[in-house]
């Protein structure tokens, strides 16, 4: 019998060897599920904070993490709770399940469970079961196989990422902003032992449906930690007294519209960074909501800031409200709708007639009736001014003086100059005309912040960027640096709306045709933003001015942006700073290029009365008499038409108030002069 111990004892090796042999092939054949699962696409600001985020199928929010993102509080209350020698273990830890099943035998009860994270990660993976031994033999293998093929760091990032934490929200990152509100990097002693509880019993623990369980759960935790020594005796009894949260939070859905832009230009990207800026979108998202109180349920606001210099976009708010169905079509966003710009070109108008030598701000510019075959403009108000500098002509927002500079540049340029800068005006029909000027052409909000940045970089375009590592188009010129600086110099002398901040913001409003858009655009030495309010569908809003409604808005937005404007620096040395009695000859006045070879023998002239004289009210009309010219005339009093069609050269004006009175005559062929008296 001893001589065949040995070889009994030399079997049982060779059965061992044998049976080691086929388990290690049985957990090699082992089928694993698929560990790749998907996770929400996420959009990200500049600073790497979530602005967004959608739910995987199954409207299962399901985000993204990593061992390292998560606070490290919690990764040893999780390890010390569920599976205090993971790092240990190869999937399965003999010790806790005899421990489990030795519990469950002499208490009739289960104590304690035996399945370590790895079968955890196993169970969840194929969604098993836990109570049935075929189920729990299963969950065994995968958790052995798991621990040949990844390491301990993948294991415990699938946990973080599947983990349930109650309803739709899977993994630890979904929980944390779900409960908390904020990514799980930092939690309190309270929120990681609620986040270790709430997975082992979601639907039961779930804070807002069942507090009392949830607070139960976290405090048997918390007493475990204390024992474990992954807690002071302190930090327990505060962690205590820190009351369970009890409302699930909205995930973050800032900056909706630009999202949504940048996951369908690369829908198969998993995660997308915007140079946007989440603290200031957020305060402008505020200012949206803020803006349209009292302005009536079907209108809407959009807002675009960038760093002109740079050319990143900051913040882009592309409606109040991002919530489909509702009156202001908040679905719709209106940074990127074509609509009417209003009087918000005639800057771009300008800046082309000082660089083409046409005027200066100190030209003299006539603001009086004129047509263009069928098309007669008319300022806003019905009144004209006469003579006034150009400078004053674009603070005033005049009609006239910008379509008869564009006439002189031509339409077709200035179309060529707004797609230089980077724009793409689309025509209600036919060729470009001289409307375009006051609005008649169609561009977006983001595209006239692009424009006015050409204005503030000193006339060089660049595309504006909006997403992380975006290359714009090189830049190009449109206008010089002196008539760029010229226009900011002209702009930041507006008056601000009355309650704003009194600083110089380079700024232009605009109202289009039937007020149907409103419009303000700015910049100072860093910053350019534009806002829009109208609404979505068209309509007209009556009443509604760009002066009145969005420019207010605008310098709302700087004093978010930033508590004091930058300086838009000195003029370039090029710049002609000249009075108009020092301009060269042909810039004192503007009177077209063809002016300047017409033949002035039969020039009009206001003959009387003359300039400054004072007369005597007699209660009849007053008689003025005109010389030269080309009949019929027009004659105005203070801006007004007066009398019209007139072939006469002595004239009787009913002319009777009190004061001082311009008198204007203006003749066919658009020449006028005028004279300043007083009636006593």
């Amino acid at each position: 019998m001893r001589r065949l111990w040995p070889l009994f004892l030399v079997a049982l090796l060779l059965f061992g060897a044998g049976a080691r042999d086929a388990f290690d092939r049985w957990i090699k054949a082992t089928d694993l599920p698929v560990l790749l699962a998907d996770t929400s696409v996420e959009v990200r600001d500049r600073n790497g904070d979530l602005l967004r985020a959608y739910t995987v199928d199954g409207g299962i929010w399901r985000l993204g993490i990593t061992p390292d993102q998560v606070d490290q509080t919690y990764l040893k209350m999780l390890i010390a709770y569920e599976d205090k020698r993971f790092f240990e273990h190869r999937g399965v830890d003999p010790r806790a399940m005899l421990r489990a099943v030795w519990q469950a035998t002499t208490s009739g009860q289960i104590v304690s469970g035996g399945s370590t994270l790895t079968m955890q990660v196993a169970r969840l993976m194929e969604d098993s079961g836990t109570g049935r031994w075929a189920g729990k033999l299963r969950q065994i293998r995968v958790a052995l196989a798991l621990e040949q093929q990844v390491s301990k760091d993948q294991i415990l990032t699938l946990y973080l990422t599947h983990a349930p934490f109650g309803g739709n929200l899977e993994g630890i990152r979904a929980a944390s902003l779900a409960w908390f509100r904020k990514e799980p990097t930092r939690l309190t002693p309270a929120q990681a032992a609620m986040l270790v509880a709430l997975p082992q019993s979601p639907t039961a623990r779930r804070p807002d449906k069942n507090p009392k369980a949830a607070t139960a759960a976290r405090e048997r935790v918390l007493t475990r930690m204390v024992a474990a020594r992954v807690l002071t005796q302190g930090a327990f009894e505060a962690a205590l007294s820190e009351p369970v949260s009890t409302t699930r939070q909205q995930f973050p859905t800032v900056a909706a519209h630009m999202a949504d832009r940048a996951v369908s230009g690369q829908p198969d990207a998993q995660s997308h960074g915007l140079t946007l800026n989440k603290t200031l979108q957020v305060s402008l998202e505020s200012l949206a909501d803020k803006a349209l109180q009292g302005l009536g349920e079907r209108l809407s606001v959009a807002m675009v800031v960038a760093d002109h210099t740079t050319g990143e976009i900051l913040a882009s708010v592309g409606s109040a409200g991002y919530a489909q169905g509702d009156h202001r079509q908040g679905f719709v966003d209106m940074t990127r709708a074509r609509r009417s710009p209003g009087s918000t070109l005639k800057p771009l108008v300008y800046g082309l007639a000082f660089d083409q030598g046409l005027v200066h701000p100190n030209t003299m510019i006539n603001d009086r009736p004129v047509r263009f075959g069928t098309y007669a403009p008319q300022n806003f108000d019905g009144a004209f001014r006469g003579e006034l500098r150009v400078s004053e002509a674009l603070k005033n927002s005049l009609n006239i003086p910008v379509v008869l500079l564009v006439d002189e540049i031509g339409p077709a340029n200035l179309m060529a100059a707004m797609r230089k800068a980077g724009t793409d005006p689309k025509l209600p029909g036919g060729k470009p005309g001289l409307a375009m000027a006051l609005g008649g052409v169609g561009v977006t909000l983001e595209e006239l912040v692009q424009l006015y940045a050409m204005q503030a970089r000193g006339g060089l375009a660049g595309e504006l960027i909006w997403r992380l590592g975006q290359k714009g188009e090189e830049t190009q010129r449109v206008i010089s640096r002196s008539a760029a600086w010229q226009l900011g110099h002209i702009l930041s002398g507006i008056a601000p709306p009355p309650g704003s901040s009194t600083n110089r913001l380079a700024y232009k409003t605009g109202t289009s045709y039937g007020h149907r858009d409103t419009w303000a655009i700015g910049y100072d030495g860093t910053h350019v933003a534009g806002v829009w309010i109208g609404r979505p569908d068209g309509t007209p809003v009556p009443g509604a001015f760009g002066a009145a409604v969005a420019a207010p808005v605008l310098f709302d937005m700087f004093q978010r942006i930033k508590p004091k404007l930058d300086p838009l620096g000195p003029p370039p040395p090029e710049t002609i700073l000249l009075a108009n009695a020092q301009l060269p000859q042909p810039l004192r006045q503007f009177r077209g290029r063809n002016a300047l070879f017409a033949p002035t023998q039969n020039a009009l002239k206001l003959s009387f009365p003359p300039n400054g004289a004072r007369l005597a009210r007699t209660g009849q009309d007053l008689t003025i008499k005109v010389r030269n010219g080309q009949k019929p005339y027009t004659v105005l009093a203070n801006g007004a038409p007066l009398a019209t069609g007139i072939r006469r050269e002595e004239i009787q004006l009913p002319l009777a108030e009190i004061g001082a009175s311009t008198i204007t005559v203006i003749d066919a062929a658009g020449q006028s002069d005028r004279v300043r008296i007083w009636l006593e």
